[in-house]
């Protein structure tokens, strides 16, 4: 049976880029970030969303600009997941210590939808704040540019994971490389940059033509970017997830799990339970018993005991997870009737399975 990839939060995982890149001025780069790191004058990261580490092994032929970067693979965060690894990548810090823990995660009584920001009464901007949610800067409280799209400006989750940068909004993916090379010329010292559309894809339309070709025009992008670098800069490419194809594969949880079950969170693959008073060992002998196939079922102990979220998470954050995670192990998503969205995804992310887990961090000198 296969085993879960777990986050390498001491050594080469997305938590550790912007303390690295900076930290103290002089000290040697860790060992599993790209040598090209280590003299440069100016940085960009740019964060190419879903773009997985298997992935793109499996289509090296279409993005030969990202093939021929100096660099390998790095862990990601427990969950897999949007908000949770782009605030680790923001902060510097394990999910056990920003508190982001999910998608979609319990805080007081209600399920924040964590991207969105909102709860099942709506918009939780003001029930739910997002700065004491989330309560840590960003970019070791230097204000960087960062250049992501215009409309995420004002977002709560931006107020979240980037409060304290100062916004470059971008409104086509053509734009990023102009900004970019802007900042440059102004002596920008690192540059934060986000780019989402490999992840909007293969959500929508999974694997096949569609995400060959917005992988090429990923690729391009990259090449752009890389071409505007002046010399002593260096491009650092990463991403926050891998991607799994599920399309139709949905399991119902088991009607034994659900009557001990008084809501879900989290997101399809990494669905966490919560359990009714006192049906909280009930809850994990029904989940271990009818979905131990196609899961890895955890309780909230075995999680926090195997470091899934880091070595420390405080009490405040263990509250937000639920009693027991079922962490999908083969390619299929659990269903919750309340986490929806306008279509159904193709592509899912969330667990550990390796093409989950393992994300590019490759470089470019100028």
């Amino acid at each position: 049976m296969s085993q879960p990839v777990r986050p390498d939060y001491a050594g080469a995982n997305v938590r550790g880029i912007v303390p690295a890149i900076l930290g103290p001025r002089g000290a040697a780069p860790p060992g599993w970030m790209p040598a090209a790191v280590g003299a440069a004058r100016q940085v960009v990261l740019l964060v190419v969303d879903g773009l997985g580490w298997e992935q793109l092994q499996e289509r090296r032929h279409l993005a030969p600009t990202l093939a021929a970067m100096e660099g390998g693979p790095i862990t990601t965060v427990a969950p897999s997941t949007t908000a949770t690894a782009l605030t680790s990548i923001a902060t510097g810090l394990a999910p056990g210590e920003h508190g982001l823990v999910g998608y979609r995660m319990e805080v007081r009584g209600e399920v924040l939808n964590v991207l969105r920001w909102n709860t099942a009464a709506g918009d939780a901007r003001r029930s739910i704040e997002p700065a004491a949610t989330q309560p840590f800067w960003p970019f070791l409280g230097e204000a960087v540019p960062v250049v992501s799209k215009a409309e995420l400006e004002g977002s709560a989750f931006t107020a979240a994971h980037l409060r304290g940068g100062r916004p470059c909004g971008w409104r086509a993916a053509s734009s990023i490389p102009v900004v970019i090379a802007d900042l440059l010329r102004q002596g920008e010292r690192f540059v934060y940059a986000y780019y989402d559309g490999v992840d909007k894809i293969a959500h929508e339309r999974g694997f096949g033509p569609y995400y060959d070709a917005e992988l090429v025009a990923a690729d391009r992008l990259v090449a752009d970017v890389a071409a505007v670098l002046p010399p002593g800069a260096v491009l650092l490419v990463t991403a926050d997830h891998g991607q799994v194809h599920v399309g139709e594969r949905m399991v119902q949880p088991h009607p034994e799990v659900l009557r001990a079950c008084r809501l879900q969170s989290g997101e399809g693959r990494f669905r966490w339970l919560h359990a009714r008073p006192g049906a909280a060992v009930d809850l994990l002998a029904a989940a271990a018993e009818h979905h131990a196939d196609t899961a890895w079922v955890r309780s909230r102990a075995e999680v926090l005991d195997d470091g899934w979220f880091g070595p420390v998470v405080s009490p405040p954050v263990a509250a937000r997870l639920g009693d027991v995670a079922l962490v999908a192990r083969e390619p299929v998503a659990f269903h919750d009737p309340a986490d929806t969205g306008p279509y159904e995804l193709v592509c899912r992310h969330g667990s550990l399975t390796a093409a989950e887990m393992w994300v590019p961090l490759l470089a470019a000198a100028g």
